[in-house]
């Protein structure tokens, strides 16, 4: 008999109470909104399925786990998801088992899906730069989006930390600009000259233009003067990505992917790199070493003397 797909019941008192203890911890640590959403979807789905078994946090028990992730993948949810789903049950009930609210972790011994290990999409230094110079100094719109993109490849930036920047962030005199990365850190990282230029012009000719309201205080502005969302982003560069003519999907991340290849290509070191980055470990950045066979290959027979 097949196992049943997850449902979505109420959730039980219980559960109401346990998620909105666990979503104040993680505003008390500083977590991103973002964050505190992707928590909240996944438990909350957790919560409905359990809610409907009459199954509570405090007797949720490790074979109740191993069901859901079944129900989960006989639903069709990808080896990544039932992972990620997975992590964040186990992170709820480390801080439910530390305030004495369960008297165990049901997920200490949840295997997670092995997920499939893919390099980032990487754009070549040539294509990163067909893209930014496809973006013309025209109209406020385009102006503001030279200087978004130029800025994302200069410095790195994951998309929420560009829409995040205030104008304040910018600091022409020291060429770098203020990022608050996730769990609210702070970092300070240098702006190259393209990008130095792109955010001079945007700021004297084209976001005056667009944001009439002077009490926003947003680096990055939509049409109404608004700040952008991380969607906005998204559908600038898919349209500039075609205007470019570049194969394949090319997300806000994939800059920040290549802004991490060309240091260590260019012979920077992991550390400044994760710092850089804003990666709390420097196996999050590891991931950068990875490069390609062929890559590798061609590299190797350059600069070995005996190839």
């Amino acid at each position: 008999m097949a196992t049943e797909a997850p449902a979505e019941p109420e959730l039980s008192d219980e559960w109401e109470s346990a998620l909105g203890r666990f979503d104040r911890e993680l505003r008390r640590r500083g977590a991103a909104e973002a964050t505190r959403r992707a928590y909240r979807s996944d438990l909350r789905a957790l919560g409905a399925w359990a809610s409907g078994r009459r199954l509570q946090p405090s007797t949720l028990a490790y074979r109740d786990l191993r069901s859901y992730a079944a129900a989960l993948s006989e639903s069709g949810a990808a080896k990544s998801t039932v992972a990620r789903k997975l992590t964040s049950t186990r992170s709820m009930f480390e801080f439910l088992l530390r305030v004495g609210d369960v008297p165990r972790n049901p997920a200490d011994l949840m295997p997670s899906p092995k997920r499939e290990k893919r390099l980032p999409r990487v754009l070549g230094p040539d294509e990163v730069r067909g893209l930014l110079e496809r973006i013309p100094n025209g109209g406020p719109l385009e102006t503001r989006d030279r200087a978004l993109f130029e800025l994302a490849y200069s410095c790195g930036l994951r998309c929420q930390e560009l829409v995040n920047l205030d104008v304040g962030a910018v600091d022409f005199d020291s060429e770098r600009i203020r990022v608050e990365g996730k769990g609210g850190k702070t970092r300070l990282v240098p702006v190259g000259e393209p990008a130095q230029k792109a955010l001079d012009r945007y700021l004297r000719v084209a976001r005056p233009a667009l944001a009439d309201d002077r009490g926003e205080t947003a680096l990055f502005v939509s049409r109404r003067g608004r700040r952008l969302s991380p969607s906005d982003v998204r559908r600038r560069l898919n349209g500039w990505v075609r205007e470019a003519a570049l194969a394949g999907h090319v997300s806000p991340h994939a800059l920040r992917h290549s802004f991490a290849t060309h240091l260590l290509e260019g012979g920077a070191d992991l550390r400044s790199i994760q710092e850089l980055m804003g990666h709390s470990s420097v196996s999050t950045t590891q991931v950068y070493t990875r490069v390609e066979p062929s890559r590798l290959r061609r590299q190797y027979e350059a600069a070995h003397p005996r190839a």
